[in-house]
């Protein structure tokens, strides 16, 4: 079973990549982010007629999520509140969370703020919105199969040192800042592993480059795209990479997809 998680930054400017890039690598499970359109202009056609079900949860001109299935997935559930109630509700204004079970699995697709600064209002935001994902999670692994959960997406967090093309000053940069990072590994502890890191530790792999300064061609990327695992999950691995391809067309996405392998 293959799982690919894509911040595609415009559903609607990216459609010929993604469908281009389904032909190619027909994965079972496709989740996007930042898909930046509201449901009803949701461009389904095109990636329906590839023989994906779609499921879908947007808004205008910002944020929103997807996801693509090659089997119809069962209980598609989207917000923080569908699992915790309406006391998060105001979490779910922003189009950030979707989930559904494929093949026994529980798949959940994410798009974590990016928090703009340090200290600011997003930034405080952010720390809220990953405090939220813990509780969420963990009502997931207390009421369903512990063992078959997968979480992907954009995660606007390098976690490590060796995540960032030039980790220094990273203590005062948003996306690596300690509270950051102890926010994402907080939710980690519930018992997730990161698929990527269980198979290489090296350094100078990354799935985000910054439109400006050449920084994709010059390689100065940050690893803040993941998929991590509950334990039996983690053990049925296989590969876990990250396709630079895209990112060469013209007009591309800042990111590229990642794609782990069960």
């Amino acid at each position: 079973m293959k799982i690919a998680t894509w911040n595609v930054n415009s559903i609607r400017s990216r459609l010929d990549h993604v469908t281009q890039w389904l032909q190619a690598n027909p994965v079972d499970v496709l989740c996007l982010q930042e898909t930046k359109v509201v449901d009803p202009d949701f461009p389904r056609s095109p990636l329906e007629d590839l023989g994906y079900h779609l499921y879908i949860s947007g808004q205008k001109s910002y944020n929103g999520v997807a996801m693509l299935s090659r089997s119809p997935l069962a209980d598609v559930q989207i917000g923080f509140a569908a699992v915790l109630g309406d006391d998060v509700a105001e979490m779910d204004e922003q189009k950030r969370v979707i989930s559904g079970v494929a093949e026994g699995i529980r798949i959940v697709n994410l798009y974590v703020p990016n928090g703009s600064a340090i200290g600011s209002d997003k930034y405080d935001y952010k720390l809220r919105w990953l405090a939220v994902l813990r509780d969420y999670l963990r009502a997931y692994l207390a009421d369903q199969n512990p063992d078959a959960l997968s979480v992907c997406g954009d995660f606007n967090i390098a976690l490590e040192d060796k995540d960032i093309h030039d980790p220094s000053k990273r203590e005062t940069h948003i996306m690596s800042s300690d509270v950051e990072r102890a926010a994402l590994q907080a939710v980690l502890d519930l018992g997730l592993s990161d698929a990527f890191r269980h198979l290489t530790d090296e350094a100078g792999h990354f799935s985000w480059w910054d439109y400006r300064t050449a920084a994709f061609r010059r390689n100065r990327g940050w690893r803040i795209d993941h998929h991590y695992l509950s334990p039996s999950l983690l053990k049925r691995v296989k590969s876990c990479v990250i396709d630079v391809e895209p990112r060469k067309l013209e007009k591309p996405s800042d990111h590229a997809p990642v794609i782990v392998e069960l």
